[in-house]
C-alpha cells in the first residue's frame, strides 16, 4: 500500500482515507478531506492559503530547497526484488530523514534567532521613547539633594583648603 499526498494541501493520505476526483480529461486529484476538496471546487489557489505546505513554503517558513527533497522524487522504473537493496534501501530512508529532520531543526533556529534579534532591538527602541515612563520623578529629587548636600560639604572644606579654584559650581584642585 502506497501513502499518497494531497493535490491541495500537500499532506499525507493512508489507505482508506481522502477523496479522490477524476476530471473529464482522466487527471486524479486526490485530497486528505474535505476541506482540500471543496477548496479545490472553488478554484483557491494553495499558495495563497495559509494553511496549506505551498504558502509555508513561498512565504519562507519551510525549509523549500534542499537536496534531501531529491530521494522523495518517484522512479517510475520497477526494480526487482532483492532483499540486500532492499534493506539498503531502508537504512538509506532512515540516513536521509535524520539529516532532514537536523536541517529543518536548524532551519527553524534560524527564524527563531532572527526574531528575537527583531524583537531586542523593538524593545530597546521602546524603552528608549518611553524613558520618562520608566525613571520615577521622585529618584530624580533624591539624586538632587544628594548632589546638593556634596556640593555643600565641598564649599566648606573648600574654604578651608587653600589651592582651591571653583569653576561655575565645579570644583578643581
Amino acid at each position: 500500500m502506497r501513502i499518497e499526498t494531497c493535490y491541495f494541501c500537500s499532506s499525507r493520505i493512508y489507505p482508506g482515507h481522502g477523496i479522490q476526483f477524476v476530471r473529464n480529461d482522466c487527471k486524479i486529484f486526490k485530497f486528505c478531506r474535505s476541506k482540500c476538496h471543496a477548496a479545490f471546487k472553488k478554484k483557491k489557489n494553495p499558495r495563497k492559503v495559509k494553511w496549506t505546505k505551498a504558502y509555508r513554503k513561498t512565504v519562507g517558513k519551510e525549509l523549500a530547497i534542499d537536496p534531501s527533497f531529491e530521494f522523495e522524487a518517484r522512479r517510475h522504473t520497477p526494480l526487482k526484488y532483492d532483499r540486500q537493496t532492499w534493506t539498503k534501501a531502508i537504512e538509506a530512508m532512515k540516513k536521509v530523514e535524520g539529516i532532514k529532520q537536523k536541517r529543518q531543526r536548524a532551519f527553524v533556529m534560524q527564524r527563531l534567532r532572527k526574531g528575537r534579534e527583531l524583537e531586542t532591538e523593538r524593545d530597546v527602541k521602546e524603552v528608549q521613547r518611553d524613558l520618562s515612563l520608566i525613571r520615577s520623578p521622585a529618584a530624580g529629587l533624591k539624586g538632587r539633594k544628594q548632589e546638593e548636600e556634596m556640593h555643600e560639604g565641598m564649599e566648606e572644606s573648600g574654604e578651608e583648603m587653600e589651592g582651591v579654584v571653583e569653576d561655575g559650581g565645579e570644583v578643581t584642585l
